[in-house]
């Protein structure tokens, strides 16, 4: 069951995961500098890091992990389904630790610009409920031949 589309589903979502820790999330407009916002950090000018967004480093890092744990449990669909849920919830957290942090704790940074990588992470949620169909189907199928055993 390895060789299932769920399969591929769910490892597109651990290497958008790991582009989105590579790249960066957006930059801070000032009248007279641009501030670099990446998962980890935000990068000012003069080139000092803050690092008060890691929370959302450690989101992705842990959505990427758990996409992969959740490829070799093909064995407990239920448990796949759980896990691929749990990932897209992680991932609606994402979105909402992200606002916290640029409309509350770095709004003194200047005005937020996103980068592209920002759609990464909604789709993979698409990408998780596939998966979570994917997986559904599979699981209705091992039961049908459960059946006329």
């Amino acid at each position: 069951m390895i060789q299932r589309i769920q399969t591929v589903y769910l490892l597109i979502v651990a290497i958008f995961m790991v582009l989105m820790m590579s790249f960066s999330v957006g930059h801070f407009y000032t009248e007279t500098s641009v501030s670099d916002m990446t998962n980890l950090a935000v990068i000012a000018p003069d080139g000092t890091m803050n690092y008060a967004p890691w929370a959302l480093f450690a989101i992705l890092m842990v959505v990427a992990i758990l996409s992969l744990v959740t490829i070799f449990l093909y064995r407990k669909r239920m448990l796949q389904i759980r896990l691929t849920l749990f990932s897209s919830i992680i991932l609606v957290g994402y979105y909402v630790t992200l606002a916290a942090f640029v409309w509350g704790t770095l709004k003194e940074c200047g005005s937020f610009t996103p980068s592209w990588t920002l759609c990464l992470p909604l789709i993979s949620i698409i990408l998780n409920w596939l998966a979570i169909r994917a997986i559904g189907k599979d699981e209705m199928l091992v039961k049908a031949y459960e059946r006329l055993r």
